[in-house]
Formats: C-alpha cells, sequence, structure tokens
C-alpha cells in the first residue's frame, strides 16, 4: 500500500497500540508535513489552563465569560509555551499557515485578541504546544500501526466534546476503536 506523499489536513488518530502515554488515544491535526518532517496539534486533550488565564498573562481583556472558561488544548510537547490557534474564516492573521481550505492554524497575538474582543473567527480552538515528527518518522509510525489517519471533520476540532473526539474521528472512517482494543495484538 503506498502512503500519500502528505498526511497535511488529515487527522491522526492514536490505535490502542500506542504505547507512549504522551499520545495515547489522541487525535492530532497534521497541519504541516514534507520531506522534513510533520507538525500537528492535539485536539482531544485539556490543558491546565483556560483561555482566560493565557489571557490574562498576555495581558489582553476580554468580557466574553464563554471564552474566559474555554479550556485551552494540550497540544503537543512541542513549544509547550507556544499558542497555537486552529481556526476557520478566511481572514488572514499575521502568521498562519493554511492547513486546507479555510483551515488555518496561527500562532500571531492578534488572533487571540481579535477572538477577546468579540472579532474572531466562527471557530477556534486554542492549544499549547504541538507535536513533531522528524523526516520520516510520521510514516513509520503508521507503518507500525501506531495511527490511523482520517479525514478532517470540523466539529472534531470545534464542537464535540474532548472525550468524544477519538473514538468520532475514528469512527468517521468506519473503525470502532472501543472493539478493537480487546483484538489489539491478538492474532
Amino acid at each position: 500500500m503506498s502512503m500519500p506523499s502528505s498526511f497535511a489536513n488529515q487527522l491522526l488518530v492514536a490505535l490502542p497500540t500506542l504505547a507512549d502515554p504522551g499520545f495515547a488515544r489522541s487525535v492530532a491535526l497534521i497541519c504541516q508535513h514534507d520531506d522534513d518532517g510533520a507538525m500537528g496539534v492535539v485536539v482531544n486533550r485539556a490543558s491546565e489552563y483556560t483561555l482566560g488565564e493565557v489571557l490574562r498573562q498576555m495581558d489582553i481583556p476580554c468580557e466574553d465569560p464563554a471564552l474566559l472558561e474555554q479550556r485551552v488544548l494540550a497540544g503537543g510537547p512541542v513549544h509547550p509555551e507556544r499558542g497555537f490557534v486552529v481556526h476557520d474564516g478566511a481572514r488572514p492573521w499575521d502568521s498562519s499557515l493554511e492547513v486546507a481550505d479555510g483551515l488555518w492554524v496561527t500562532t500571531s497575538r492578534d488572533i487571540l485578541e481579535a477572538l477577546a474582543g468579540g472579532d474572531g473567527p466562527e471557530h477556534a480552538a486554542v492549544a499549547l504546544g504541538c507535536a513533531g515528527w522528524g523526516a520520516g518518522q510520521l510514516e513509520y509510525e503508521i507503518g507500525e500501526n501506531s495511527w490511523l489517519t482520517a479525514p478532517v471533520r470540523r466539529e472534531i476540532l470545534f464542537s464535540l466534546p474532548l472525550d468524544q473526539r477519538w473514538q468520532a474521528a475514528a469512527g468517521g472512517i468506519g473503525v470502532d476503536m472501543m472493539r478493537m482494543a480487546g483484538h489489539v495484538g491478538h492474532a
């Protein structure tokens, strides 16, 4: 089976066999993938912070109670001090990378200021940190049955409760992780 040349704009879904506790049962949006490696943001793990705490730390005023209470995602172990905003919309921000048509990841302060002021994109998920894979590493891990790839679905990124995203991402390609978990490794 040949692998696509890039897994960008795919969801990476950890199989039950993935032993790394940092990624067990995780779902990551692959934002960038080329010959040098891959970068993604885990979209189903809560960090210990709320968006209100992050905005206060950055001296960005916000009056929206729902936004202040929004849980910030733990996006991965790389650059845990940096914010990554996965969002929709067509408006350009200072440092945006287009993942797919109308889906972006942005690392600049201006999008957080816009969100706090009620002028941000319609859907946004804020994460601290990202995940990274060296050249060939992601392809190897997929070949070792650590990950499934699934198409991006906006509700997984923005609206489903975090504890439902792993099963929903796999279910999108017809895989029931709960049934698989009991059979993995038993030939």
